[in-house]
């Protein structure tokens, strides 16, 4: 797409505007539909990770997630706060620990993912599966642009 950059500032005519509009709200819905359930977006990497790889360590979280290990351990430290993960001891290295989910955490993820389920069809709502594809790769290309 070729922007006319002599016309009249008027973003509301350009996909990016409405993208950012449209993330902003979804972010907002899905934490207000996971705040009952005492959950953030922010967890939800965690979450899963441990959830599908079991029991894991501080670094390897922030890896999966793709987090600098000071927002990981910040993160970490909140979910700890909220029951959702425990700590173990690493049986050799002392320094270090292992983070799993709590009984709480593994009763709570399938309402999480209903309710982020919820969500999405709310989002889509009234779009064919054509068009939810075709959505879907046209952001993965604008990811892929704007990673190069």
């Amino acid at each position: 797409m070729k922007i006319n950059r002599n016309a009249q500032w008027a973003p509301e005519t350009i996909a990016t505007f409405w993208i950012n509009q449209a993330s902003r709200l979804l972010m907002r819905t899905f934490e207000q539909r996971l705040r009952p359930l005492n959950f953030g977006m922010a967890y939800l990497p965690v979450a899963i990770a441990l959830e599908e790889k079991g029991d894991m360590q501080q670094k390897q979280l922030a890896d999966y997630a793709s987090v600098e290990q000071p927002t990981m351990a910040a993160l970490l430290v909140r979910m700890e706060r909220d029951g959702l993960i425990v700590r173990k001891p690493h049986p050799v290295d002392k320094r270090s620990s292992y983070i799993s989910l709590t009984r709480q955490a593994r009763v709570t993820l399938p309402q999480v993912k209903e309710s982020l389920f919820d969500v999405v069809e709310q989002a889509t709502n009234g779009m064919s599966d054509e068009e939810c594809s075709a959505l879907v790769s046209s952001l993965q290309r604008m990811i892929k642009n704007l990673e190069t």
